[in-house]
């Protein structure tokens, strides 16, 4: 049989040699590429090239069939022209063919090891003038372009093909062998002969595809649109982690949760955080090792694996050894020792700490911080530290939400893990000095932490699970409890530490800073004597202070000399400080004692001042002037002490006929009231009765003994009221040689709890009534009943 292809004349006869194909449907007019390697195959090719080179393709129904039989096959296929042929290395031919023509087969059967099949071949229509051919025809190749502008796996090059081809039915074997679709679609375009059919055929399967390609274009779209930060940044990771990978640097994500996964199994953990952790855990599992949220994933279970939940130490029971340890630390201070003792003997009995917070209020340098730390010694427990002084956010307490950047537990959980202990000993140091702002209220925080009721169950922002903060022993410190707030301040039982004796300082200098201080400055191995003269004239001269930490400065400054002479080479074998010595090391005094006056003196009266570096000697003096009822105050003095001058002078003109004074004589006068020193701030109410004894001796010309000093509130009724800071205005008294003291008779009941040391020597005057006050202090009875008539009226020889 001949037929026309592409304008030459082929004879095609009507039995030829079988290739099975497995994938591929073959259509006329195109060129392909072929593998072959079965036996069958082979043979039937050397058959078709000894012969006419044309063999006859035809598709398998099933490529899983390795050795097909002839109903295993389609029935149409097509002859085909072999063009070349080329012996791949692993023994495979690679057969370069042409199609011609459509073919139908008959009969196919097994001959010499190879098929043959017995076809006629389907010539094609020929081409007519038909409008819904040329419509169809059109409408198919507009459809194929728009196939390969959708389908980038197609070249454009095709585009030029299909333009150049004006037979129909070429057109149509062209267009059906470049569309990506399954042989058993491929196969019935290929079994449709007429050119009508084929083209619609053609038309519905473009259509489909185009839909589903324009489809697929709108996913690839909007997924490349969805594209986050984090995705692009997860395949640079992943370049980056091949590239370490190579380096021998990767990191293996599940070396690390099988780590945390067995820290968590190596610890009996309470049940809420094993579940917390292992959740977090899962969640890490899915991560991207080099994603942010993957950093803050790890470290919330580092923390929450880091703390010591179940881990308590146990305490030191035995009362002497910790008594010990407590008198070896610190010299004096048994109230709080006591109270220590008191508490040891709670938890020795009951087992679990409950109770008040401590607080340790006193003056700077008495030892508050390193009495807790000796707290902490004697129990046998770890010891934290947390300095509330200048505290403003109330996350330093509470934490930080893990949503912020660099988020971490408050201050109370990270000392936790530093002490690795769930019961240490916990001090709060200068509680009153907390700070509040927009940021919060961390007073009001600490709250939850120091009440027994609430803290069994604190609640950190950043761990989300509750912690048990009740076997902790907090303890406090403070300058003032005035300044601790209220409700605070409510939870907790202050203990009051006062300033140091002179004696006290003494001892705590010769047994404790002085050893200290030579070993710090290396000169340990040099017999140095610390004579008690030489102590207590750097306390009394050198220092103002209720504790010991300008005392220890001034050791200090005088053994870093002697090392300065030491390590220029003199030798030194032998060395005593004594006053002369301490003189020459530290210089003139620092401070001299206020002058008192020796006699009795009329407008001058000593009273008694609390400061915060302890207690002092506070002279008032009062002048009279002619002027017209003017009463000035000088001294730096505060609020509340020009108050108690004010009520001072309204009960003297209240009571100015019992002293014989007229009652209009402070409209022809002025009162000036001086209180040295002038740079020295002095407030408070207990310098009452001083500004009022000393104003009425200048007013009656009465004298004030100067061997006696008086501290007291006063009222406009004639009551004197209690005072505070007794210990440090005794030991002022004291120091200035003064051995009588008048005293609130309501602060007769403080005098117990003063050390017998301090009172050895004072003579002590209770008083109810100001009258009482005036019987003592002055030289003379200010009552008209009680004395002569004054020598010389008010005001008289002023100018």
């Amino acid at each position: 049989m001949k037929i026309n292809h592409n304008s030459e004349v082929i004879e095609i006869k009507n039995q030829l040699p079988v290739v099975p194909l497995r994938d591929v449907v073959v259509f006329p007019y195109m060129i392909y590429p072929l593998l072959i390697g079965r036996k069958v195959t082979i043979n039937a090719l050397q058959e078709a090239m000894v012969k006419d080179r044309h063999m006859f393709l035809i598709a398998q129904r099933s490529a899983l069939i390795d050795e097909p039989q002839p109903e295993d096959l389609y029935r149409v296929g097509v002859v085909a022209r072999i063009l070349q042929v080329m012996k791949m290395p692993n023994g495979t031919l690679k057969v370069l063919v042409e199609g011609l023509a459509r073919a139908k087969a008959s009969q196919v059967a097994k001959k010499n090891n190879f098929y043959l099949a017995k076809i006629s071949v389907v010539k094609p229509e020929e081409d007519r003038k038909d409008n819904e051919i040329e419509a169809l025809s059109r409408s198919v190749s507009e459809l194929f372009a728009e196939y390969i502008r959708l389908n980038r796996r197609i070249p454009d090059e095709v585009l030029v093909t299909i333009a150049s081809i004006e037979k129909y039915h070429q057109l149509a074997d062209t267009i059906a062998a470049h569309i990506l679709q399954k042989i058993e679609i491929k196969q019935k375009i290929l079994e449709t002969f007429n050119i009508k059919t084929c083209f619609k055929v053609l038309s519905r399967i473009l259509k489909k595809e185009i839909e589903i390609l324009k489809i697929e274009q709108k996913i690839d779209g909007t997924v490349r649109e969805s594209m986050s930060k984090n995705q692009r940044e997860f395949y640079l990771q992943q370049q980056l982690k091949a590239i370490k990978d190579e380096l021998g640097q990767g990191d293996d994500q599940a070396a690390e949760v099988d780590d945390l996964l067995e820290k968590l199994g190596s610890r009996d953990y309470p049940l809420e955080v094993r579940t917390k952790v292992q959740e977090e855990i899962k969640k890490l599992a899915r991560m991207h090792p080099f994603s942010a949220e993957s950093g803050v994933v790890r470290t919330y279970v580092e923390w929450l694996l880091s703390l010591p939940w179940d881990n308590i130490t146990k305490d030191r029971t035995d009362f002497k050894e910790v008594r010990s340890i407590l008198d070896g630390d610190h010299f004096g201070l048994e109230k709080p020792k006591k109270r220590i003792l008191e508490h040891l003997a709670v938890i020795k009995l009951a087992g679990k700490v409950k109770g008040p917070i401590l607080c340790l209020v006193g003056p700077p340098g008495v030892g508050k911080t390193s009495v807790g730390r000796s707290i902490a010694r004697s129990l046998d427990r770890k010891f934290a530290r947390m300095s509330l002084g200048g505290i403003h956010d109330e996350a330093e307490i509470r934490g930080h939400r893990r949503t912020y950047i660099g988020a971490m537990p408050g201050r109370i959980i990270q000392s936790l893990k530093k002490t690795e202990s769930s019961n240490p000993v916990f001090l709060l140091d200068e509680v009153d000095k907390i700070g509040k702002d927009f940021r919060g209220d961390p007073a009001s925080a600490l709250l939850e932490v120091l009440d027994p009721e609430q803290n069994n169950t604190f609640s950190d922002n950043y761990l989300e699970v509750e912690y048990d903060l009740s076997n902790i022993l907090f303890i406090t410190t403070a300058n003032s409890a005035t300044t601790i707030p209220a409700p605070l301040r409510d939870r907790m039982e202050i203990i009051n530490l006062p300033g140091y004796l002179d004696f006290e300082k003494a001892a705590i200098a010769q047994g404790f800073l002085f050893p200290k201080l030579l070993d710090a400055v290396g000169l340990e191995n040099v017999k140095i004597e610390l004579r008690d003269d030489a102590v207590y004239e750097i306390i009394r001269y050198y220092t103002r202070e209720a504790g010991v930490r300008e005392l220890e400065r001034l050791l200090g400054s005088m053994l870093r000399k002697v090392a300065i002479e030491v390590a220029e080479g003199k030798k030194i074998r032998r060395l005593v400080f004594n006053r002369a010595q301490v003189n020459k090391l530290l210089g003139a005094r620092k401070y001299v004692e206020t002058n008192i006056k020796t006699r009795p003196t009329v407008g001058y009266a000593v009273g008694l001042a609390w400061t915060e570096m302890g207690g002092d000697v506070l002279p008032v003096e009062v002048v009279p002037m002619r002027g017209k009822a003017n009463l000035t105050m000088t001294g730096s003095l505060g609020d509340v002490l020009r108050e108690s001058a004010t009520a001072a002078l309204s009960y003297i003109r209240n009571h100015a006929e019992r002293f014989g004074l007229d009652e209009n004589f402070f409209e022809k006068l002025d009162l000036h009231v001086h209180i040295p020193e002038g740079a020295v701030p002095k407030d408070g109410p207990s310098a009452g009765v001083t500004v009022l004894t000393a104003m009425l001796s200048t007013l009656t010309g009465i004298p004030v003994r100067t061997d006696l000093a008086m501290t007291g509130e006063i009222t406009l009724t004639d009551d004197i009221l209690p005072i505070g800071g007794l210990n440090e205005k005794l030991l002022a008294a004291k120091r200035m040689g003064i051995k009588e003291i008048i005293l609130p008779e309501k602060n007769r009941k403080d005098i117990v709890e003063l050390p017998p040391e301090l009172l050895k020597g004072l003579k002590l005057h209770f008083v109810r009534k100001t009258s009482d006050v005036l019987k003592l202090a002055l030289t003379a009875s200010p009552y008209v009943n009680h004395r002569v008539k004054l020598n010389h009226p008010v005001g008289e020889g002023l100018s």
